[in-house]
């Protein structure tokens, strides 16, 4: 008789299409093939702002909440590492150039929703960016430095010093979801939001793209 799929394993393989339909859109696609300017990273690095912000301030909320808690590490912390790219980037008065895209926001609105009362959306979407982060973001840091001359400053938040082997940092991750105490159904609901957070994902994107066209034409 086959091993039952663990949860882990359950929700990697419902999520790999989305996952890898967000990782390909045409923004991110054209930024890793060289074709992105240097603008349209920084355009990325502003809206990561407002999502991570978001994300963090619900972590706070969630710190002490029993099913959470175990998933929070002030290691994958990025907003510290975000601010100060963007100070790089664009200058001290970033704050006073950006603005957070549709799609942003209502990224932002869900998780600031489910990360004030429901442990397991809260989870979905930590889940969905700092995993994200210790895989295909390594990657992508490593490509906007060679694109753009980078050293550390600028792609900060791709650097997770204070984790010495991402591979290692995840399996710990994956078995806590595994013995997070949810039912089937429960189960369910997180592998949704998981899901729900790739489409946000891929809708920023989308709105990235569009907002880049606009400048074009």
């Amino acid at each position: 008789m086959s091993q039952p799929i663990s949860f882990s394993s359950a929700l990697r393989e419902r999520s790999g299409a989305a996952h890898a339909g967000s990782e390909h859109s045409g923004f991110m696609s054209d930024l890793l093939r060289g074709e992105g300017t240097r603008e349209d990273y920084i355009a990325l690095v502003v809206q990561h702002w407002y999502v991570y912000a978001a994300l963090e301030a619900a972590t706070e909320r969630m710190r002490h909440d029993p099913i959470a808690a175990p998933f929070i590490s002030d290691r994958l912390t990025r907003l510290p590492a975000i601010e100060a790219d963007l100070e790089f980037l664009i200058g001290p008065d970033w704050r006073d150039q950006i603005a957070p895209l549709p799609a942003t926001r209502r990224y932002v609105e869900r998780i600031s929703q489910v990360g004030a009362v429901w442990a397991g959306g809260f989870v979905a979407h930590h889940y969905t960016r700092y995993l994200g982060d210790l895989s295909g973001g390594l990657f992508i840091g490593r490509v906007m430095q060679r694109r753009f001359g980078f050293e550390t400053n600028g792609i900060g938040f791709y650097l997770f010093d204070d984790i010495a082997d991402p591979a290692e940092f995840k399996n710990v991750y994956r078995e806590q979801l595994d013995a997070a105490p949810w039912d089937d159904v429960e189960r369910e609901r997180v592998i949704d939001e998981v899901l729900l957070a790739y489409r946000f994902n891929t809708e920023l994107f989308e709105d990235l793209a569009a907002a880049k066209d606009e400048l074009v034409a």
